[in-house]
């Protein structure tokens, strides 16, 4: 028989827009269904939560609430959350309906992957989570069931918030931490805290699993798995599988730290670290492999199912703060003593003694870890995450965690939080403080400035990818300069400068030296600097170095010089040095004529003391040259 014939809900619309179809999976939380939006004419994917969720007023705040933080994320990798609602007592997630399979089923079918395969599965599950840290978002239940491969190949990340709300529900649970066990944090289950580096260390154990096949520590109960996390070190993926690249065996371990702070601070960060890995192996990007070919199954054929407890979201059910027990040997020592024991009287008695003791043990330890509980609790509190908050809602947010925000700000620079907005906190966020402790929050100046680097003598490809290195753009630009043509010859801004990020540069390209026009005729040195798209401004003056009517000098007349500029030409009058002609026995009149005419300045001496009539002498002599403005003395008889 069909099961899914029997689900109430195939049929129904839910809030009079959202036609529920086909049963696609089962969860422990959740049933997804196919469904059609009446009101866009297009599929979707439906998530309806268990009945027990559906009834906590808690659980449905929180949802709602999680579900708006998740659709504000608009990103290739990140599966995109259209509405939320609630109706006659279904609630429910309507999401981006995303054909292929999850990355759960690959891992089904091949086992461990290839190294090259591995990473560039993981790299999009870095590139989704990291557009949620940006956002301030903490995923908490990073696991290949939330990670769907598509038909197109594109890897989409699911589920994003859903832990946190369901965790509400389940807060009559003292202290219960909500999480797949097998990814778990450490953090998650001894603190409850959860952040982007909790993200950081279930995706280094997803990579882990990728590269053998399985994750790292399994266990016949959840808590017993669980231990395992809080107490012991991730393994190399080497030691399950030889062979392994030892860059990545580290990068396992480097995201897997017990500690949070001994981890990439987040996702970006951990991308980066992956990056690094894949150019130093030289590891090729490889597509997600097609769906292998299966036979048809049976009509009655059950939906998609997690294929093992311990791989579903669920309650830990360990207090926060209080140890992680270890778990119990397998077997019964017990039953194997009374079966086998010559005095089976004494060994039950002794047996008694121990089991007395032991609960003596545990009721002492339980009370001194409920002690401990309590003071952390009642006397210290975690920083929250408020990256990329307004101030005001980055404020309530640490009331609200029982901590008080200090009146100024610290502005730092930040290459991802828009200017304005929250950057950080000091201290950081998951830092352990005292309830009511005082916190500043780092607010973003945007991005740091850019210094532009010294580009001259490059080819212009170099140039364009050292701005580029550094968030600018470039733009070439010609210009006439002192380097050979086709290199940089400078930029503008210059070098040493400092620009905003994502601002453009001028790269000036040489096209050979500026031409020379000293000696030409004016109207040819107007016409070359004019052909070469520059202006040109004259001047006239005397010169001894070049002829009347030709370019005497120009200015500039070399270095970098661009297109539309102006150039200034200096023509020349003629020579500046003048021969003194002989005026003796001449009139005063016609002396002073020829000489204020060759551009001397004239001073009259009467020799008598009266009107003169002719020069008998002259200061210089004819035959002299001297400087056109200078004087010339006649002395007049």
């Amino acid at each position: 028989m069909d099961t899914t014939l029997a689900d109430p809900l195939l049929g129904v619309v839910l809030d009079r827009r959202y036609r529920v179809r086909a049963v696609l999976a089962h969860g422990g939380m959740s049933t997804v269904y196919t469904g059609w939006d009446l009101r866009l004419d297009r599929p979707v994917a439906i998530k309806v939560m268990s009945p027990s969720f559906s009834t906590d007023p808690a659980f449905v705040r929180q949802f709602g609430t999680e579900a708006r933080s998740a659709a504000r994320l608009s990103h290739l990798n990140v599966v995109s959350v259209f509405d939320q609602g609630s109706d006659s007592g279904h609630v429910f997630l309507v999401m981006e309906l995303v054909s292929g399979r999850t990355l759960r089923q690959l891992l089904r079918e091949r086992g461990a992957l290839a190294p090259d395969l591995a990473v560039s599965l993981l790299e999009p599950v870095l590139a989704a989570l990291a557009a949620a840290h940006r956002a301030g978002l903490a995923h908490r239940d990073v696991k290949p069931e939330n990670v769907l491969l598509s038909d197109t190949g594109v890897v989409k990340v699911a589920d994003f918030g859903l832990a946190r709300a369901v965790a509400s529900a389940t807060s009559t649970q003292s202290g219960s931490v909500m999480g797949t066990v097998a990814y778990v944090a450490p953090e998650q289950v001894s603190r409850g805290t959860a952040d982007a580096r909790t993200d950081v260390y279930s995706a280094g154990i997803m990579l882990y699993e990728l590269l053998v096949g399985a994750p790292p520590y399994r266990g016949d109960t959840a808590i017993s798995v669980a231990y395992r996390h809080v107490h012991e070190d991730v393994p190399p993926p080497s030691t399950a599988v030889p062979g392994i690249p030892p860059e990545l065996d580290a990068l396992v371990l480097r995201a897997t730290r017990r500690e949070p702070d001994a981890r990439p601070a987040d996702a970006a960060a951990f991308a980066a670290e992956l990056r690094d890995v894949r150019a130093a192996l030289g590891l090729a990007r490889v597509a997600v492999p097609p769906v292998l070919p299966v036979p048809p199954g049976p009509a009655g054929a059950e939906p998609v199912r997690s294929d093992h407890a311990l791989n579903r979201t669920r309650a830990l059910g360990t207090p926060v703060g209080a140890p992680v027990p270890p778990p119990r040997p397998g077997g019964s020592a017990a039953g194997r003593g009374a079966a086998g024991s010559p005095y089976p009287d004494e060994q039950r008695a002794h047996r008694r003694r121990g089991i007395v003791a032991l609960v003596a043990v545990l009721l002492l330890g339980a009370a001194a870890a409920g002690v401990g509980w309590s003071y952390g609790v009642l006397h210290y509190t975690r920083v929250p995450v408020v990256t990329g908050l307004a101030q005001g809602a980055a404020t309530t947010a640490m009331r609200a965690g029982h901590l008080r925000v200090r009146p100024t700000t610290s502005a730092v620079f930040d290459d991802r939080v828009r200017a304005g907005l929250v950057a950080g906190s000091n201290p950081g966020p998951g830092k352990r403080v005292a309830r009511g402790g005082d916190v500043t929050l780092l607010v973003s100046k945007g991005p740091a400035p850019r210094r532009v680097p010294d580009l001259s003598g490059r080819d212009t490809d170099d140039a364009l990818r050292a701005l580029s290195g550094l968030g600018l753009g470039g733009r070439l630009e010609r210009a006439f300069a002192d380097v050979d043509a086709g290199q940089v010859a400078g930029t503008v801004p210059g070098a040493g400068s400092t620009a905003r990020i994502g601002s453009t540069v001028t790269v000036l390209v040489s096209e050979g030296r500026l031409p020379d026009t000293t000696g030409d005729s004016r109207g040819k040195a107007e016409s070359r600097l004019r052909s070469a798209g520059l202006k040109v401004r004259v001047t006239e003056n005397f010169s001894d170095d070049a002829p009347r009517g030709k370019v005497a000098s120009q200015r500039p007349s070399g270095g970098t010089v661009r297109p539309g500029a102006t150039v200034t030409l200096v023509v020349s009058r003629g020579s500046q040095s003048v021969q003194v002609p002989n005026v003796i026995g001449r009139t005063v009149q016609d002396a002073r004529a020829e000489l204020e005419g060759l551009g001397f300045r004239v001073t009259v001496h009467d020799v008598l003391g009266g009107p003169g009539g002719r020069v008998v002498a002259q200061t210089p002599i004819a035959g002299f040259a001297r400087q056109r403005g200078s004087t010339v003395r006649l002395d007049v008889l």
